[in-house]
C-alpha cells in the first residue's frame, strides 16, 4: 500500500508525462481560450484538492501547444467538478479532459468509435451546477468515453474525454489530432 503523499507524487508525474506528450502531438486547433485542460484525480477525491491539473491549461505559441503552467493540485475547478461527477458513476474513470468542440470534431469523434454522449443544457434541474448536471445526465449508464457539450450563448461549445488514466485520453486526442490534420491536408 503506498502513502498518500506517494500517491500524489505518482498523481502528478503520470499527469506530467501525458502533458509532455500532448504538448508535441495534439493539433492547436483542439486548444480553446475559455479551458483546454487535462486533469486526473486521486482515489476517492471528494474536492478539487484532490484533483491535479495543468495549472493555465494549455496554451498556443508560435503553432505549438504547451501547457501553461505545472500540474498541481487545485489547479481547475471546472474540471475537477466534471471528473469527480463522473467518479460517482465510475470510480475508477478518474481523468478527463476539456478540449474545443465543432461540428467536424464530433463527426471525427463518431467515426473513431468513441462512445459518445451529447449534454443538453436546456433541460438543466434548477439548483443543480449546469456541469454537475451535464455530465451526470450523461453517465446515468455509465461514463462514456466522450460528452459533446455545444454550450448555450456566450459559453463556448466543448467536449470532455474521460478516461481511467490520463494516457487512455492522450491517446484519443492524438488521434483526433491526426485526423484533424489529415483532413486539412
Amino acid at each position: 500500500m503506498i502513502s498518500p503523499d506517494q500517491e500524489r507524487e505518482a498523481v502528478l508525474a503520470e499527469l506530467s508525462r501525458t502533458v509532455d506528450l500532448l504538448a508535441g502531438s495534439m493539433a492547436p486547433v483542439l486548444v480553446t481560450k475559455s479551458g483546454t485542460n487535462i486533469g486526473f484525480a486521486l482515489r476517492g477525491a471528494r474536492d478539487s484538492a484532490g484533483v491535479a491539473a495543468v495549472s493555465g491549461g494549455f496554451v498556443v505559441q508560435d503553432t505549438m501547444v504547451r501547457a501553461a503552467g505545472p500540474c498541481g493540485f487545485g489547479s481547475d475547478n471546472a474540471l475537477a467538478a466534471i471528473i469527480l461527477t463522473s467518479a460517482k458513476f465510475d470510480p475508477a474513470m478518474r481523468s478527463a479532459a476539456t478540449i474545443r468542440y465543432t461540428e467536424e470534431e464530433g463527426r471525427i469523434l463518431n467515426d473513431m468509435f468513441l462512445e459518445c454522449c451529447t449534454i443538453d443544457r436546456r433541460g438543466t434541474a434548477p439548483g443543480i451546477g449546469t456541469m454537475d448536471w451535464g455530465v451526470a445526465s450523461c453517465c446515468r449508464d455509465g461514463v462514456p468515453e466522450a460528452m459533446i457539450d455545444r454550450g448555450l450563448s456566450g459559453d463556448p461549445p466543448r467536449i470532455h474525454l474521460f478516461g481511467e488514466k490520463p494516457a487512455d485520453i492522450a491517446g484519443n486526442i492524438i488521434m483526433l489530432s491526426n485526423r484533424i490534420l489529415d483532413t486539412a491536408l
